[in-house]
């Protein structure tokens, strides 16, 4: 079937087996590719994707296979495997290994997704230094979220690491293959784009999922800070519009400390979720002069009624893999 698509914007749903459903309406639609069916396999670099959930085009850098610790034990999934135990504040957790992918996001579609574009950030390479570089258009979305499809566009992806990253082969499916470029980099950048845990868990229709990221270390007056970044997905699983209205964190150190931060929305916003618009998703950063914490909390949530409810943020980990820092910031010439 056929999938269409604004020219600037991924606009469409699909129900599947192959219901495709508009969700918006525009006066200028395009048709830039055609539906494939999803795979139980894993999808391969150069696999052109429209994203389930926030309707962008993408296309597949490399895979990773993550721990999913899912609090709410749904039905094992066909693209579920090995199930390994582990355990958040005595609760014994089966986390099922399942794979997600590292993605270039299409520039035109950036403007108009609920979702941090530039979510990928690594720490500077000065001595004691707090600086950030942010890598815009690149995301990690999971298996279940892939809606494969064959593009009708000689450039079916704009984005200005496509070109440098991929190369194009028309005689192989998909079409793209991995530049050496690509390659260096992801061995380059492995300890702090790696994706290891991801933690769910539901309150009242309203799905949290974190994925945790250790990002390296900084000298910081004689003691080391060490840094993660953690993204999170809040999503409204019902058909009543919930507001995110206020963050209540737990952040506990290693070294013993306890720190607790509440504010407002979530990076400077207060998103509604509604059916038509399920989903947020944001990133932020945390520090500790320790190794290893966890973390945990709940965000407030109000009802179009005006009712209101905390909804828990499933606790998680904060590890560090080594004593390796990060050297550089990624680079490519472009």
């Amino acid at each position: 079937m056929s999938l269409v698509i604004r020219s600037c914007h991924a606009l469409c749903r699909v129900d599947l087996p192959g219901r495709l459903e508009l969700v918006r309406r525009f006066a200028r639609l395009i048709e830039v590719g055609k539906l494939e069916p999803p795979k139980l396999t894993d999808y391969a670099t150069g696999q052109l994707f429209l994203h389930s959930i926030f309707n962008y085009r993408g296309v597949v850098l490399f895979p990773w296979v993550a721990r999913v610790y899912d609090r709410d034990s749904p039905i094992p999934r066909p693209s579920d495997r090995v199930v390994e135990e582990g355990s958040q504040d005595g609760k014994e957790i089966k986390g099922k290994s399942h794979t997600f992918y590292q993605v270039l996001i299409d520039t035109r579609d950036c403007p108009h997704i609920r979702a941090q574009t530039e979510a990928v950030t690594f720490l500077g390479n000065q001595e004691g230094s707090r600086s950030l570089y942010a890598i815009p258009g690149l995301d990690y979305v999971a298996h279940d979220d892939m809606l494969p499809y064959k593009s009708t566009e000689k450039n079916p992806i704009q984005h200005e690491l496509f070109d440098k990253f991929l190369l194009h082969n028309g005689k192989q499916e998909p079409p793209f293959a991995a530049h050496d470029t690509l390659k260096a980099w992801q061995k380059k950048n492995h300890p702090w784009l790696e994706l290891s845990d991801v933690h769910k868990e539901t309150t009242e229709n309203v799905r949290i999922t974190v994925i945790p990221f250790y990002m390296g270390s900084r000298d910081n007056q004689s003691s080391l800070v060490y840094w993660w970044r953690y993204c999170i997905r809040i999503e409204n699983l019902g058909d009543t519009s919930v507001q995110l209205r206020e963050r209540h964190w737990r952040i506990f150190s290693l070294s013993g400390t306890l720190e607790t931060v509440r504010g407002r929305g979530v990076v400077g916003q207060e998103p509604v979720l509604s059916k038509e618009s399920p989903a947020f998703q944001y990133s932020s950063h945390v520090s500790l002069q320790a190794p290893s914490g966890h973390m945990w909390g709940t965000f407030r949530m109000e009802r179009e009624d005006g009712y209101t409810f905390d909804c828990r943020i499933p606790p998680f980990s904060l590890e560090s893999k080594s004593d390796e820092e990060n050297p550089n910031p990624p680079s490519v010439s472009l």
